[in-house]
Order: structure tokens, then C-alpha cells, then sequence
């Protein structure tokens, strides 16, 4: 028992039951009793070695006595096991790779079961992330799995960015859980931690060498995964050119410095078979949940009019060696890996950003408090002086305004005057047309009235010379007749 995992604790093989580390004082340096002191003198304290003070600190010395009994104290792992069981255990997988690799399939292979998806197109603008998190139940074991997706990956014209919704994604679950921890009440024992364990890439199977988009992706998830490389429906190339593949994938990966996740050799039970695994790497697999007699076994393979390619037959493909690795031998080992290696990198440098720091300029202990103090007083320096440099923008700004207003206010007044004087010469103008238009008036009336008085002078004139002349006939009336 090494505090990580507790190998076939409840009768099945492969490690089943995830068991954290012990909380407490680092266990002390063994070294055999003390002999008993020469000659008279008071005897030694009970409980406590040669040379050891009543005020020295526990742990700085210790010794190994036998027990008289059972104590019961080596049930510990059994409730371990039992506590994790009750609790059950969470795996995320994110499944990396061009749209029709078979990346749903081989997820409904892997499990022995149907997962609910949507299929992907070809006609994606970018790329998105599809989570969809399952419970699952074997024997008494619970398991709430998480499958993450990337729709539409490599299917865009321009692949420059395909990978950062990627690792914007695995960022964003590693800060959830960052945010969770450092809350004041946490409750991390009910959290469902979506932080990706296992990211498993798929690589299509052209036969000639990694595309830049696959090597460019894994060097950006490297450092924040765990990265697992298939090759995907490796029936589509031949043995000899599966190999060949095989090789120039590791010598690529290797010359571009991209570290892949390494099957760990430092459990004896298992250091055997995940050496031998490793060289195995990247594994060739096949996904298939159709069912089709064999002899007489129903076994999972894919029918070609050329023959029958079974799943489960390792002479076929690598599925059975991915599903012995990723879930009956190192799913634990992925879990550790994630919070002890990749987690605790994020963390680091997030609150290195903060100002946290293990040690101060002096090389002394770290103190919360004091880093807390100076990161606060230097927020409050930096806004204050934010302040002040807003303050006098704005004050700079106003007068700025201030001096446009006064400069449109000039040339409104300036303006003003301009049409004020245009006005009253047209005004004046104006004035002086009517007054001559009354003048003409004027002179009309006076022209119309004398015209009407002759007019009606000569009437009187002409009327009266018709009477006389009615008049002269009547007394003469010889001048009818002529």
C-alpha cells in the first residue's frame, strides 16, 4: 500500500479503488531500541528515546516498539475502500480529432454500451467542445463519466487556431476547480471535478507522418494533459505500413518535444506490464459496436467483403491493450496525475500571479497574511494612482471642452453679429423700397384723382352743349328741316 492506489481490494483485478494519501506527520526514520543505560541512575522516560528532550518536537526521532496485540489499526485501507466505494469515482475523457475518426465509437466500445450524440458535420464555422457526463455501475462500483468532444476540429479552411478552445476549455475546468478550493467553505467532497484526465488523440490514418495540426495541438495540451495518441480505423493500412506509421509518429513526437503520458513503471505489480504497454504506443485501434458470430462466439468486429476484423483480437488491432491501459490498470494513476502534476502547474502559476510565493525575498517561511497585506496595499497604490491619473484626464478633458465650447461659443457670437447686421441691412433696405413704393403710391392716387376730376369736368362740359343745342331746335324749327 502506497497511499495512491489499492490494487484488487475487492477481489477483481486491476486497480479498482482510488485511496488518497494519509493525512498527517510524515512517518518518522525507524532505528532499532536503545539499550538500556550502564550503571545507577534514574531510568529513562517511558515512550521516549536516548537523547530526546520533553519539549523536542514529535517527529524528529522516534523508534519502533512491538505490539502486544491486535490494535486494528490495519483495517485502515479496508474503510478507505469501503469510503471511496460509497463515494464512487469520476473520469473525464476528452476525445481530440478530425471529424469520422470514430471517435463516438470507439467511446461506445470502450464502455460496452450506447451513449446518447448527436453526429457531427463537416460544416462547423469553429471549433466547439461537446460535453456529456454519464453514471455509470459496475458490480458495486460507481462511476460518473464525463466524454468531451471536438466538433468540427481540422474541418476549417484556416486550422491556425483549432486548438485554443481546446485549451481555453481544459483552463476553464482546471480554474472551476481552483475557485472551489479557494472558497472559505468548500465543499470539495461533493464537487464534481470536470477536470480532464485522459485526452485521448486521434490521429488519422494516412500512413506517412503527423499532420502540423496534430503536432501543433499536442505541444499546446502537453504540459496540461495527459495525452494518450491512437491512430484511428487502423484497418485502413496495411501491417507492415501500420508500423512503419508506429515509428515515425514516436520519432516525430520525440523530435518536437511533445510528452506524450507514460504508463508508470514504479508500482512493481504493475511496472511489467505498462513497460512493455509504452513501447506499444501510439495504439492502432478499431471501434465497433456491431456484434457478428465467430466460431461460436458473438464478438465484436467489423465485416468487409475482403474478411472479418475483430475488435478483441489483438493480433488485429490494439483495443484490447487501450481498454487495459486507460481503465483496468492506470485510470487511478491518470486521476493522480492530473492533480499532482498538471493541476498543481496551473495552480502554481496562478498564484504566482496573485503574489503568492513560498518563500519571501529573504528566503524566510511564507506568510499568507503578510503577502495578503502587500498585494492589498499595492492594489490600493495602483488604484489610487489609476485615480489620480483618471482624475486629471478628466480635468485635462474638461478644460479641453471647455475650450471648444468658449471657441464655438466666439464663433456663434460672431456668427450672431454677422447675420444681427445682414439683418438690418436688408431691414433698411426693405424700408427704403417701401417707402419709395409709397411715394409711387402716392403719386398714383394724386395722377387718378386729377385724371377722374377732368373726366368728369369734361362730361359736365360736354352735357351741357347737348341741352343748349336740344334747346336752340325747338325755338328755330327751320334748322330741323335743313
Amino acid at each position: 500500500m502506497n497511499g495512491r492506489t489499492s490494487r484488487r481490494a475487492l477481489g477483481v483485478p486491476g486497480p479498482l479503488v482510488s485511496l488518497p494519501p494519509a493525512v498527517g506527520p510524515r512517518p518518522c526514520a525507524q532505528r532499532p531500541p536503545s539499550p538500556p543505560p550502564a550503571g545507577p541512575g534514574p531510568p529513562a522516560e517511558e515512550g521516549r528515546g536516548d537523547g530526546v528532550s520533553p519539549g523536542q518536537e514529535a517527529g524528529e526521532g522516534c523508534r519502533t516498539v512491538p505490539l502486544a496485540g491486535h490494535v486494528g489499526f490495519d483495517s485502515l485501507p479496508d474503510q478507505l475502500v469501503n469510503k471511496s466505494v460509497s463515494q464512487g469515482f469520476c473520469f473525464n475523457i476528452l476525445c481530440v480529432g478530425e471529424t469520422g475518426l470514430g471517435k463516438s465509437t470507439l467511446m461506445d466500445t470502450l464502455f460496452n454500451t450506447k451513449f446518447e450524440g448527436e453526429p457531427a458535420t463537416h460544416t462547423q464555422p469553429g471549433v466547439q467542445l461537446r460535453s456529456n457526463t454519464y453514471d455509470l455501475q459496475e458490480s458495486n462500483v460507481g462511476l460518473k463519466l464525463t466524454i468531451v468532444s471536438t466538433v468540427g476540429f481540422g474541418d476549417q479552411i484556416n486550422k491556425e487556431d483549432s486548438y485554443k478552445p481546446i485549451v481555453e476549455f481544459i483552463d476553464a475546468q482546471f480554474e472551476a476547480y481552483l475557485q472551489e478550493e479557494l472558497k472559505i467553505r468548500r465543499v470539495l467532497h461533493t464537487y464534481h471535478d470536470s477536470r480532464i484526465h485522459a485526452c485521448l488523440y486521434f490521429i488519422a490514418p494516412t500512413g506517412h507522418s503527423l499532420k502540423s495540426l496534430d503536432l501543433v495541438t499536442m505541444k499546446k495540451l502537453d504540459s496540461k494533459v495527459n495525452i494518450i495518441p491512437i491512430i484511428a480505423k487502423s484497418d485502413a493500412i496495411s501491417k507492415s505500413e501500420l508500423t512503419k506509421f508506429k515509428i515515425k509518429i514516436t520519432s516525430e513526437l520525440v523530435s518536437n518535444g511533445v510528452q506524450i503520458y507514460q504508463f508508470p513503471t514504479d508500482d512493481e505489480s504493475v511496472a511489467e506490464i505498462n513497460g512493455t504497454m509504452n513501447a506499444h504506443l501510439p495504439f492502432a485501434v478499431i471501434g465497433s459496436t456491431e456484434e457478428l458470430k465467430i466460431g461460436n462466439k458473438m464478438m465484436k468486429a467489423r465485416q468487409y467483403p475482403w474478411g472479418t476484423v475483430q475488435v478483441e483480437n489483438e493480433a488485429h488491432c490494439d483495443f484490447v491493450k487501450l481498454r487495459e491501459m486507460l481503465i483496468r490498470v492506470n485510470m487511478e494513476d491518470l486521476r493522480e496525475q492530473t492533480h499532482s502534476r498538471h493541476y498543481e502547474l496551473y495552480r502554481r502559476c496562478k498564484l504566482e500571479e496573485m503574489g503568492f510565493k513560498d518563500t519571501d525575498p529573504d528566503s524566510k517561511p511564507f506568510s499568507l497574511q503578510e503577502t495578503y497585506e502587500a498585494k492589498r496595499n499595492e492594489f490600493l497604490g495602483e488604484l489610487q494612482k489609476k485615480e489620480e491619473e483618471m482624475r486629471q484626464m478628466f480635468v485635462q478633458r474638461v478644460k479641453e471642452k471647455e475650450a471648444e465650447l468658449k471657441e464655438a461659443e466666439k464663433e456663434l457670437h460672431e456668427k450672431f453679429d454677422r447675420l444681427k447686421k445682414l439683418h438690418q441691412d436688408e431691414k433698411k433696405k426693405l424700408e427704403d423700397k417701401k417707402k419709395s413704393l409709397d411715394d409711387e403710391v402716392n403719386a398714383f392716387k394724386q395722377r387718378k384723382t386729377a385724371a377722374e376730376l377732368l373726366q368728369s369736368q369734361g362730361s359736365q362740359a360736354g352735357g351741357s352743349q347737348t341741352l343748349k343745342r336740344d334747346k336752340e331746335k325747338k325755338n328755330n324749327p327751320w334748322l330741323c328741316t335743313e
